[in-house]
């Protein structure tokens, strides 16, 4: 696979290109007002969510709650109130690390959970009860949502993805995988099924016959995570050699790489216009990415790795959590804080 070279460009103050040779663009009139926005809305506050380190983040599909999962075995639902999350209810049951969640696709009501208790469970807000506990082969450690919501699909430690009816609860089918599943997920028109593996490539199956229709060799080294932005005209993989990558669902072709980061990248998202990427990794900062350019409209700082990014359904407002210790230089105990990042600075 060939990656389109990048012309050399020289910065100028403005951290935009002065260099006036070919290919040569103007900051796009979306590059300006979102440069605009972040100066006006660039700050970023905590909120206590669990008494461990949060592995991952999620906001309902309307953008009214975002829940949080944790080493600690809870999950934790907030309620966004203008600019400030205020935590609405803890959910109990897991034996084991709460390692990924997501939310029903179009039913702000439910998430599901992944832990390495060998279980999912389901979640009503309305009645804070667990509505579903499904038992699974393996210590569970991704989770998704089929776009149609009618399916979830979960991978273990053992590269098993196991695909559970919604409605019964019950396993719809199974996989076994001969490399290392890492992150999984639908396409957007939910008729493919995708997984990044340890190899650095992208495997795509036929939805719901799961047969296999390609493997793309996408990164040189292991292939971590996947997102597929809102309008599905790109899905974005991120991996160990420190590179998020940017591919055309349509042609399958690689369009533009983002390489800021220096180390590997563990999680992506694209904001509710699919025009702004926010990648993170160990590296004490938080990219954020013009989609079309690929150029930098701004970073958050972090002081220690960000596990994992979500950008709300609706604003340009991110959530994300890091690997925190509460106290700043020999305090080993974990802050399990949940972040927002896009506040107005007055706020």
């Amino acid at each position: 696979m060939f990656w389109r070279s990048k012309q050399p460009l020289k910065k100028s103050n403005n951290g935009w290109n002065s260099f006036r040779g070919p290919g040569f663009k103007m900051a796009s009139p979306y590059y300006q007002e979102m440069q605009e926005s972040f100066r006006n809305n660039s700050k970023s506050r905590e909120f206590p969510a669990h008494t461990a380190k949060v592995h991952s983040v999620a906001w309902s599909c309307d953008g009214r709650r975002l829940a949080s999962g944790s080493f600690d075995k809870t999950a934790s639902v907030f309620v966004l109130e203008k600019d400030r999350l205020v935590k609405e209810n803890n959910y109990r049951g897991h034996g084991d690390s709460v390692d990924q969640l997501c939310w029903h696709p179009t039913n702000p009501d439910l998430f599901v959970t992944a832990s390495g208790d060998k279980t999912i469970r389901i979640w009503d807000v309305r009645t804070t009860k667990c509505i579903a506990t499904v038992n699974t082969k393996g210590e569970n450690i991704n989770i998704c949502w089929s776009p149609d919501g009618q399916t979830i699909a979960v991978g273990n430690k053992d590269d098993v993805v196991t695909f559970i009816d919604a409605k019964t609860h019950r396993s719809k089918a199974e996989e076994q995988f001969k490399f290392e599943v890492n992150e999984i997920s639908w396409n957007n028109d939910n008729d493919m099924f995708f997984l990044t593996n340890g190899n650095g490539c992208i495997n795509i199956l036929s939805y719901p016959e799961l047969k296999p229709i390609q493997s793309i060799n996408a990164h040189p080294s292991n292939c971590i995570c996947i997102k597929f932005d809102p309008t599905g005209k790109y899905f974005a993989t991120g991996s160990a050699d420190a590179l998020v990558s940017l591919w055309d669902v349509e042609e399958l072709v690689c369009v533009r790489c983002f390489s800021r980061l220096d180390w590997p990248v563990r999680t992506l998202s694209f904001s509710h216009d699919g025009k702004m990427l926010a990648s993170a990794s160990e590296d004490h900062f938080i990219d954020i990415a013009e989609v079309e350019t690929g150029e930098k409209l701004w970073e958050v700082q972090c002081d220690s790795p960000t596990f994992t990014v979500a950008w709300h359904p609706k604003r340009p407002l991110l959530a994300y959590a890091c690997d925190d210790k509460e106290g700043k230089y020999d305090n080993n105990r974990e802050a399990g804080t949940v972040k927002l990042f896009g506040l107005p600075n007055d706020s």
